[in-house]
């Protein structure tokens, strides 16, 4: 009880200090949430003309291989254009490789068998990052495929845009940014997001829901050390399956299940 008691009290003080440039304070921000895409996208891409209708926070989309990547919002607007949208605190997370994964990924789960290329929908892959990652001091840089020889867009409509979070002057992009990285809601420029930050922030509901979604993180945490343990433990081969469920406290048929895949 003492423990439980202590953990609450520190997710408290970790909720407190939570801005949207966290991944997963954004992503429950933004779950289901129409209006604050909306609004992000608008500001990012200058154009008020795009209806979003559909949103989903961490959403998963596998190759063919079955490797998948878990986005961090997927939004779909009225026309059907695509949007993946990225919070990136650390600047190798959002490589141009990485940006061209997500991209194909994003054509490669838009279409079925049968599909004409040209309906293609388009796709803008946008990356949120903490730092100036390209290093040209711009709000925004877009990128686009061009004809080298005629400097003419190559028109594919898949567009990358990275959004520079060092950049806070005083236009609809830098107060966005500010507002990512505000702490206090009462402090925030946009009310949409201030509303909805305050939510999860001072709501009982959203304090709850923030509470257990911590509580869930270390409870996955922990597990995944579990199991680390346990696949080190099989691989020195000096402990039975037995003793090592007893000291990695996983059931006898997870060890099982682990060695067998060891073999495999």
């Amino acid at each position: 009880m003492e423990q439980a008691k202590q953990f609450h009290e520190k997710d408290l003080e970790r909720l407190r200090k939570f801005r949207l440039m966290d991944d997963d304070f954004m992503s429950k921000c933004f779950e289901n949430h129409v209006e604050c895409t909306e609004l992000v996208v608008h500001i990012v891409l200058n154009r008020n003309d795009l209806k979003i209708k559909q949103v989903h926070t961490q959403h998963q989309i596998k190759n063919l291989q079955g490797r998948s990547i878990t986005m961090d919002i997927y939004a779909t607007d009225e026309h059907g254009k695509q949007y993946n949208i990225e919070i990136q605190r650390v600047d190798r997370g959002a490589g141009a490789k990485r940006a061209r994964y997500n991209s194909s990924l994003m054509d490669a789960n838009i279409t079925s068998p049968g599909d004409h290329y040209e309906k293609l929908a388009e796709t803008y892959v946008i990356f949120i990052t903490e730092n100036d990652v390209l290093g040209h001091n711009q709000g925004v840089y877009h990128i686009d495929r061009m004809i080298q020889e005629t400097a003419e867009p190559f028109g594919d409509e898949a567009h990358i845009l990275y959004v520079n979070g060092a950049y806070q002057a005083d236009t609809p992009l830098g107060l966005l940014i500010r507002d990512f990285h505000c702490t206090n809601p009462d402090e925030m420029n946009y009310r949409l997001l201030a509303d909805r930050a305050r939510y999860f922030k001072e709501d009982e509901k959203g304090v709850a829901t923030m509470c257990k979604m911590m509580e869930d993180m270390r409870k996955e945490a922990d597990l995944e050390a579990r199991i680390s343990m346990a696949q080190n433990m099989i691989q020195d081969g000096k402990l039975s399956l037995e003793d090592i469920a007893k000291y990695s406290q996983l059931s006898l048929e997870e060890v099982k299940e682990l060695a067998m895949r060891k073999n495999t």
